[in-house]
């Protein structure tokens, strides 16, 4: 469902603040000392930090650390005074959230749910094939239903 909400552009809203973090040094564009001044400024707020995985994005001559999560998604960039960073921290809402774990945004253990979930329809599948495959009658209609599926699929594709 998510998938194809967002195909439509129903992604979901996020709750943001933003925060202004008065620095000793200004920021250097290295991860480790951006995770660190994140998760020390969320510590502070009693936040957890995002379950995804953090990032460094480049945008013209200046960065900023993006770190998303299913839950949670945390800029931080540095601003026009060096003696000054932006924090900011969008908390999503509960569709949004999907979104994030249907991106692949969430922690390891869902990562492994959404890997074994997949493999469980893919062998659902593959066994309702060979089922409709053993019986002769279902036989030319698991053919049909493949192939048409495969076609409109090909040609969704190539129209896209």
């Amino acid at each position: 469902m998510t998938g194809a909400l967002y195909t439509w552009g129903i992604k979901g809203d996020y709750h943001t603040t933003t925060h202004e973090l008065n620095l000793k040094t200004p920021l250097q564009a290295e991860l480790s000392e951006l995770v660190a001044l994140a998760t020390n400024e969320l510590e502070k707020q009693n936040i957890a930090s995002p379950s995804g995985q953090a990032k460094i994005k480049k945008i013209g001559s200046s960065y900023r650390l993006e770190w998303t999560g299913s839950d949670m998604d945390l800029t931080l960039e540095p601003t026009a005074n060096p003696s000054i960073a932006m924090l900011a921290i969008k908390k999503t809402s509960l569709h949004r959230q999907f979104v994030q774990l249907h991106k692949a945004k969430g922690g390891t253990p869902f990562k492994v749910y959404a890997a074994g979930f997949a493999a469980a329809l893919l062998l659902l599948l593959i066994s309702g094939f060979m089922m409709a495959w053993q019986t002769a009658k279902l036989r030319q209609l698991a053919i049909a239903s493949m192939s048409l599926g495969i076609a409109v699929f090909i040609v969704m594709v190539l129209s896209s």
